[in-house]
């Protein structure tokens, strides 16, 4: 009853007194440590192309949108992102967690060689 008794008799006390044990709870939380979360390697694959002398809009025709199309076969892709610039393409590929990182790569090479 002390506390019921304190909180209508001094309510901005009672108040300050809430937000400072939820304030200490929160940095509380957020100082915990995270043992429980596996460690994981994203299995990512870059394909990186230079086309001498070619402007964007050459290496995204004639490079880049080939490239996409080839490897967008591969079971398990999650994302593939390209960038297309003068002379330079570049394409990445994103699996899903549940694919080898070394057999992706070697999916990729061998569908772009």
């Amino acid at each position: 009853m002390q506390l019921a008794e304190i909180s209508v008799r001094r309510p901005v006390f009672a108040t300050v007194l809430s937000l400072l044990i939820v304030l200490i709870g929160a940095v509380s939380f957020s100082r915990l440590a995270v043992r429980e979360y596996p460690k994981i390697d994203e299995p990512v694959v870059t394909v990186s192309e230079r086309y001498a002398g070619a402007s964007a809009e050459v290496i995204e025709s004639q490079v880049t949108k080939p490239l996409e199309d080839s490897i967008a076969g591969i079971d398990a892709v999650d994302v593939i992102t390209s960038i297309s610039r003068a002379e330079q393409a570049q394409i990445s590929v994103r699996f899903r967690l549940e694919k080898d990182a070394d057999a992706a790569a070697a999916e990729v090479r061998d569908r772009t060689s």
